[in-house]
């Protein structure tokens, strides 16, 4: 069987993306807010039902500039269990990273765990939708709102996320996208910002823009976070093919789940309560009564040309930059520390085939 990676980027026949590119030859204008990038604002703002969308080069340098767009200080309430990006984007503005643990669930930031965490020097809490699966953000909202502290959702995994309530998006002060190429709806590299108001969403555009306000203005000690003609057109042509993109995830996230059932000592991560989800990623848990262990398993599948992720091990807490804060210390995050020793992400993309997915999944049931 020819190798199958954890994810691949969808890209669409090269043929429809050159009248883009001769667009971006015939106006000259490669970045600095051009014609795509403001067709793309616009029409992720529709699509994804939201009011303000600032788009950028990547989402780190969007989530460094959400904590400097709402000037957040002291101490912010995070996950351990996420990619490194969520933490180290609160030690480059100078912010202490507190580590609460996860919900066994969700894997998601345990609600009353937050609330315990809570000191004079809490100004924010950062969670992450993770695998895609909303936060409980009710639960969230009343913390917030009952401590007076602002809410910033890495939201990398949650493009297209819907609740009962509509777009998980328009939850918290901010949400913070990433379009990497490993993710449900990509730009090459990209990311994005949404927020609720115009007068947030030029400040942030100043931001990413080296804090211009105009040609010999400049407000804020900004950065260059821009997108370019580039990636946007690329995500204006990946927005015409995403509901097939997602539809055939669904079809593949139903095809494991039946399939694995069976298979003793592996979980399937369930949902928290999405009304539309994008199935960004398929996570199992491996317990132990598996006959082998996890780093077994996923040395099994590589053996094999299958390449999983061990999404999100080691935790974000046990990095050397971090390990020494007492919120680090493991005893602290018994839910996380499990989980990060269980999961496994296997492969799930739009191009991958039935025939690969019984495959994977007759190797995970005959050890």
């Amino acid at each position: 069987m020819k190798p199958v990676y954890v994810t691949q980027p969808y890209l669409p026949p090269l043929a429809e993306f050159i009248p883009y590119l001769e667009k971006i030859w015939a106006n000259k204008i490669l970045t600095n807010g051009g014609p795509f990038h403001q067709q793309l604002e616009q029409a992720l703002c529709e699509y994804l039902g939201v009011k303000h969308i600032a788009l950028f080069t990547n989402a780190t340098i969007a989530l460094v500039t959400a904590l400097q767009a709402l000037r957040i200080t002291g101490e912010v309430i995070t996950t351990p269990y996420s990619f490194v990006a969520t933490a180290h984007s609160l030690l480059w503005n100078g912010i202490k990273p507190v580590f609460v643990d996860v919900d066994a669930r969700t894997l998601n930031l345990d609600p009353e765990r937050i609330e315990a965490a809570i000191s004079p020097q809490t100004t924010a809490i950062m969670p992450v939708h993770c695998y895609g699966h909303p936060c409980d953000v009710d639960a969230i909202e009343k913390i917030a709102d009952t401590y007076n502290l602002r809410v910033i959702y890495d939201a990398a995994h949650a493009f297209g996320v819907d609740r009962s309530s509509g777009s998980v998006l328009n939850h918290g002060d901010l949400s913070i996208l990433s379009f990497h190429a490993t993710k449900v709806f990509n730009t090459f590299e990209g990311g994005a910002i949404i927020c609720h108001d115009a007068k947030t969403k030029l400040r942030i555009d100043q931001l990413k823009n080296f804090g211009h306000a105009g040609e010999v203005t400049v407000v804020a000690p900004g950065i260059n976070g821009k997108m370019s003609e580039m990636n946007a057109a690329f995500g204006l042509l990946q927005l015409k093919h995403i509901d097939e993109a997602i539809a055939r995830r669904k079809e593949i996230d139903a095809m494991y789940r039946e399939l694995l059932v069976p298979v003793k000592g592996v979980r399937c991560l369930g949902d928290a309560g999405e009304q539309k989800a994008n199935y960004a990623y398929f996570p199992i848990l491996v317990d132990g009564t598996y006959p082998i262990s996890r780093d077994a398993l996923y040395d099994r599948l590589k053996e094999q040309g299958i390449h999983p992720r061990r999404y999100f091990y080691p935790l974000i807490s046990d990095f050397p930059m971090y390990r020494g804060l007492p919120s680090a210390h493991r005893e602290n995050l018994p839910v996380a520390t499990v989980a990060a020793q269980q999961v496994l992400c296997l492969p799930i993309y739009p191009l991958l085939e039935d025939a690969q997915i019984r495959r994977i999944v007759e190797i995970i049931a005959a050890q």
